[in-house]
């Protein structure tokens, strides 16, 4: 790819930053996100074996991304995509960076690093070839998901992600993004001395919470559904077995017992199959069980904004207090200086004129303060709340949609299984 063209690919580090709520959902219309200029995919995944950190050997997994600039395809030129190795922490790195970097937008989450609510015979192993593979398909969506987003997928460093192989990773770090990341202990305390948080975004931690519980309660349940549902299936196995070795010794019923054997083995055999499609419908749930985590944060930033303007606030108030009281001369709360005064006399003229030149000059910055945080809060609430509309839209979408293929599924599953013991039945009729 040419550097021209893969300056024309992405926005500006002041777009993405300058983008305001308002103009976010007419820019994803005009289709100005990095999924409507470049082909994207993690074409496969790769065992490799190497040193870690602390000088040790270790096995990994890589995952092979595969790009390509839409304009070539649009030309009728189909040119060899560009193509370069990310390890799972990559991509974490390129989240945790999103997260710091644009607190107001729900960022998608990654599929998850260990297999979580599965079956019994389903392996549980991170390197296991199926899991790997559901794993490479959750990559794959994750860079969809930020590509087609419109404030994400103009951020200069998923495309330094995507196209740079090397010296990625020391751009990201030379953002200074660590640096910017909240504490969970000033978040924590913020959580709980907040006085006035945004009502609606109360609701929305509310709405985190019953997602999370539900899409749980909801994979549990399927987990224990198909561990009874491999039962029923290998239980046709066992008919089958039976009928082919009962058909040995049967001369008049032999040909309709093995034929019956047959459809039973058949049976059985497709279970597989069908719980694998199945896992492909409980990623697509997991994915918004870790979308509630995505949404708290949001919430949590929120919290911890509020907080901040609330105890700036808090102390300008105190400060002016203070300045009444020096002015007056009248001390209205209790206060050691206050005690002090009483006991040895009031200050001298020069020291009171240099405090007070003192408390103007820090209610001034303080003015400043509360001005700053009152912009920075309002500004999260504008832009988060435009996010978690269009998030809201996508969920229901999303949802609407795998459910729906889970029930027909679910529902061709059955009808098998009823032609299967209709073509048994007329195997018996036939005998």
């Amino acid at each position: 790819m040419s550097e021209d063209g893969k300056e024309e690919l992405v926005g500006t580090d002041d777009d993405s930053e300058n983008t305001q709520p308002a103009n976010i959902c007419s820019n994803y219309q005009k289709g100005s996100t990095l999924l409507r200029r470049m082909e994207m995919c993690v074409a496969e995944a790769e065992k490799r074996s190497g040193k870690n950190a602390v000088n040790m050997q270790e096995t990994f997994t890589v995952y092979l991304i595969e790009t390509r600039p839409m304009d070539a395809v649009a030309d009728g030129r189909n040119p060899a995509p560009d193509s370069l190795w990310r390890r799972y922490s990559e991509f974490e790195l390129l989240r945790n960076y999103l997260v710091v970097t644009y607190p107001y937008i729900i960022v998608p989450p990654l599929p998850e690093k260990r297999a979580e609510f599965v079956w019994h015979k389903l392996s549980a192993d991170n390197m296991d070839p199926d899991f790997v593979e559901r794993r490479r398909v959750g990559l794959e969506n994750f860079l969809l998901r930020v590509a087609s987003h419109p404030v994400l997928s103009n951020d200069k460093i998923l495309y330094h992600f995507l196209t740079e192989e090397h010296g990625w990773k020391e751009v990201v770090y030379e953002t200074g993004f660590q640096a910017k990341a909240d504490s969970r202990l000033r978040a924590l305390s913020a959580t709980f001395r907040v006085r006035n948080p945004d009502k609606r975004f109360m609701e929305m931690k509310h709405y985190s919470d019953e997602l999370q519980s539900h899409t749980s309660q909801l994979l549990r349940a399927r987990a224990r559904v198909a561990d009874r549902l491999y039962g029923v299936y290998k239980v046709h196995g066992n008919y089958g077995r039976v009928f082919s070795e009962w058909s040995a010794i049967e001369k008049e019923m032999g040909d309709g017992l093995q034929s019956a054997g047959h459809h039973m083995d058949a049976y059985a055999a497709s279970i597989d199959d069908i719980l694998e499609e199945e896992e492909h419908y409980a990623d697509q749930l997991k994915e918004y069980l870790f979308y509630a985590e995505a949404l708290r944060a949001v919430c949590r930033k929120h919290e911890l904004t509020q907080f901040e303007l609330e105890m700036a606030s808090q102390d300008l108030i105190s400060k002016k207090q203070q300045r009444e009281e020096l002015a007056t001369g009248i001390v209205r709360t209790f206060s050691f200086k206050g005690m002090t005064n009483k006991l040895f006399g009031q200050e001298a003229p020069e020291q009171r004129e240099a405090r007070l030149k003192l408390l103007e000059e820090l209610i001034a910055e303080g003015e400043e303060t509360v001005k700053e945080k009152t912009l920075e809060c309002e500004e999260h609430v504008d832009r988060a709340w435009v996010d978690v509309q269009r998030f809201k839209e996508q969920k229901d979408k999303d949802l609407r949609e795998a459910l729906i293929n889970f029930a027909v599924m679910q529902i061709s599953m059955c009808k098998k299984g009823i032609q299967v013991w209709s073509n048994a039945k007329e195997c018996f009729l036939k005998m």
